[in-house]
């Protein structure tokens, strides 16, 4: 227990909190809040673009066999946290759909896709790819809000310490005044660093995530390209 005191006695970030104003103990505060937001977010981000890239590449392994008759192919699981899984059930149900429909409204009886039917299966891909992408960029935006917000934060704390300090300076004594000089002094070292600390893992956590999440989203365009172009090949209409 003494020991524990003595660490946090010489922690100069716990000491420049206990000497601050009460505007300084709010930086801190805000300080902390961040950081703790911004962690928890990165971790979270991280672990779940590594859980839909492995749930993706399980998925395409088995999928490989089959993607030259991608309609033959039987894919278990609800697609969760799995865009390619997805992708495909998507393009699964509106082929056969559009199969089904042309086999029985169609002339010849005959099932087929017309170039009509490609393109709107092209489209319904792309919107689901859309989706995805935004759902592995949601609240990415905080990543990047932290970035500018920390060191604005830091800063203020610097102008604040500063300012204390001087108006220590001005309104007691020289030899009084050390004490209050040094608690300025820290509050205005300690937050700069302290937003420093915050917005630097926030920043390459953000750029990280951004482009694997840019490289999934091609990956997933790749995927649909190839099933759809497995598809046409099989059951396009020939035109005469």
């Amino acid at each position: 227990m003494n020991f524990n005191n003595y660490l946090l006695a010489s922690n100069p970030f716990f000491d420049a909190y206990l000497s601050a104003d009460f505007l300084g103990k709010g930086i801190f505060l805000s300080l902390f809040a961040t950081s703790v937001c911004s962690w928890i977010l990165l971790l979270y981000k991280i672990w779940l673009t590594q859980q839909v890239q492995k749930n993706s590449n399980n998925f395409y392994s088995k999928f490989r066999p089959h993607k030259n008759n991608p309609l033959n192919f039987e894919a278990k699981g609800k697609g969760e946290m799995n865009p390619l899984l997805q992708l495909y059930q998507l393009l699964k149900k509106q082929t056969k759909d559009l199969l089904h429909k042309n086999r029985k409204f169609g002339e010849s009886g005959a099932a087929y896709l017309g170039q009509a039917d490609i393109e709107f299966i092209e489209a319904h891909l792309a919107t689901k790819i859309t989706t995805e992408t935004k759902l592995l960029e949601k609240n990415l935006f905080i990543l990047s809000t932290i970035v500018g917000l920390a060191p604005l934060l830091g800063l203020l704390g610097t102008v604040w310490g500063i300012l204390v300090t001087f108006a220590d300076l001005q309104t007691h004594a020289v030899g009084s005044t050390n004490q209050m000089m040094l608690s300025g002094l820290s509050l205005a070292l300690t937050t700069t660093v302290l937003g420093l600390l915050n917005a630097i893992p926030a920043l390459i956590a953000y750029n990280y995530l951004k482009n694997r999440i840019h490289d999934f989203a091609t990956e997933m365009e790749k995927f649909a390209n190839e099933c759809l172009a497995s598809v046409e090949m099989q059951y396009r209409k020939v035109e005469s």
